[in-house]
């Protein structure tokens, strides 16, 4: 074994997986460790956001942490290295090997199989990294750094710098002391300055300089916070003095542009609100929605939800109107099963399928989910509910699993919490329908001949137009209506 090959296997490179079903990228929420941790096989070393959920990532090796190559709020690609671990500290000083700067395609290839492990992946159990032709860069020296000053990563520079790791400098004699920067910038702070792209799209967008910027971030980062308060003076400029009188034109600023610009905020688009926004337009202008509505008198149903608060079967679990909702809607579904089928446009076919996975719309902190419940249509009512009460109690967490928002057949989405009567919800991608279940209210209603006080919502069913006739989509709706109308149906129909 040579000593490049000895090197190449104590220091193991941990790349982003692919924590769900095609996804290429994800975010790095937070670091558990730091260099010079110590980690064991199967610790959690980092938590990330995907377009679906947040996932904590383990390590799938022993030893200390040498080197995390991107920070927090940093996007990262799949098969990309985010951390690097010394899997034998004790062997002497924790240089890791700089690959070779001339090396050829087949000697590189042969070079990372004999680096790669013999036994497990470098990846999440069941999902394995996409091919990446990353390669882990080097440190290099950052030009004007006094020697006892500890440089910034290479890794750190080329995340800050969009990505692109900085040219080596060409050698020469030891630079002189540079004198400080105006603004209180950092001294020896030549080139570039350090910033994260979101940080530098805001300076732009404000037209601030970040050459004039004193930063105040960790080795010499430039923040957020730093941008906005160079842009401060800049809101209200002290009036030049005009000999003369002056035309009003020149005298009066522009009423609003600087105001305006100081009171918007700029967010990147990522994550969740990246992914809901990719699929809602994809289903929106994919699928020929229909959407038809229908009010219902649903009294009978409310009694019958306090009722089931007080059943001893029913005891510990979360019983709300939203429960039976669910369950009509899958009586609805069983009586008419050629409504639960999807649109396969590659193969043109379509696919009927013998089973509910029923997706319910969560709004949590990170924004809009739809996690769904497997097999739902086979599960009794404690079942459900219990399935239902940790579904959103886990999506509120911030912990819903990709798996758990994969393979959904149809959704219910629940905008009457909002005291909103009801909607036109859009198809969540390869589903064939949308229940949006509106508030209770009560309301005048005619009720065995007499107008009386009862609680009435409105039901709206989106549906896929290329499955579902009119004729088959109102009978669905209908269907469910009229189980929430008299309850009992869920025995009779069920």
């Amino acid at each position: 074994m040579t000593a490049s090959t000895a090197k190449a296997q104590r220091f193991r490179e941990f790349k982003m997986p692919d924590v769900g079903e095609g996804l290429t990228e994800a975010e790095i929420l937070k670091w558990y460790v730091q260099p010079g941790d110590t980690v064991t096989d199967g610790q959690v070393v980092c938590e990330v956001e995907t377009a679906k959920a947040a996932v904590e990532l383990p390590i799938p090796y022993d030893g200390v942490v040498h080197e995390l190559n991107f920070g927090e709020g940093v996007t990262v690609d799949v098969g990309t290295v985010i951390i690097s671990v010394d899997t034998d500290p004790g062997a002497g000083p924790a240089t890791a090997p700089a690959p070779a700067p001339e090396q050829a395609p087949q000697d590189a290839a042969k070079g990372e199989e004999e680096a790669e492990p013999q036994g497990r992946q470098a990846v999440l159990v069941g999902y394995g990294a996409a091919p990446s032709s990353t390669k882990r860069r080097a440190r290099k020296p950052q030009a004007g750094v006094p020697a006892q000053q500890e440089p910034v990563s290479a890794a750190l520079q080329a995340e800050l710098n969009g990505r692109t790791a900085p040219a080596p400098a060409a050698p020469s004699a030891p630079a002189a002391p540079v004198a400080p920067v105006a603004n209180g910038a950092a001294a020896g702070a030549v080139g570039r300055p350090l910033a994260k792209p979101p940080v530098r799209k805001l300076a732009k967008d404000l037209g601030i300089d970040l050459a004039t910027i004193a930063p105040t971030g960790p080795d010499g980062i430039i923040t957020r916070e730093d941008v906005h308060a160079a842009a401060a003076p800049a809101a209200a400029p002290a009036p030049a003095e005009v000999p003369g009188p002056a035309p009003v034109a020149e005298a009066v600023a522009p009423a609003g542009v600087v105001d305006a610009a100081a009171r918007e905020r700029r967010v990147p688009v990522k994550g969740v609100r990246k992914a809901t926004a990719q699929a809602m337009v994809s289903s929106a202008f994919t699928a020929p929605h229909v959407t038809e509505f229908i009010t219902v008198d649903v009294t009978r149903t409310m009694k019958l939800v306090q009722e089931l608060k007080q059943d001893p079967d029913m005891a510990g679990l979360r019983v709300n109107p939203l429960l039976l909702v669910a369950k009509a809607f899958l009586v609805a579904i069983r009586r008419h099963p050629e409504v639960n089928a999807a649109w396969d446009e590659a193969r043109q076919e379509i696919v009927y399928k013998d089973y509910v996975n029923l997706g319910i719309a969560a709004a949590t902190p990170r924004g809009l989910i739809v996690p769904n419940i497997k097999d739902a249509g086979a599960k009794t009512l404690p079942q459900l509910a219990g399935e239902l009460g940790d579904l959103v109690a886990t999506a509120r967490e911030g912990k819903t699993s990709p798996a758990a928002m994969t393979g959904g057949t149809v959704t219910i989405t629940n905008v009457g919490v909002f005291g909103v009567d009801t909607g036109t919800p859009i198809l969540n991608p390869g589903e064939s329908a949308i229940l949006a279940f509106g508030a209770v209210k009560l309301q005048p209603w005619v009720h065995k001949g007499k107008v009386k006080a009862r609680q009435v919502t409105t039901l709206a069913l989106s549906f896929d137009h290329r499955l579902i006739d009119g004729e088959l989509g109102s009978k669905l709706l209908a269907d469910v209506a009229a189980v929430l109308e008299r309850p009992k149906r869920l025995i009779t129909w069920g």
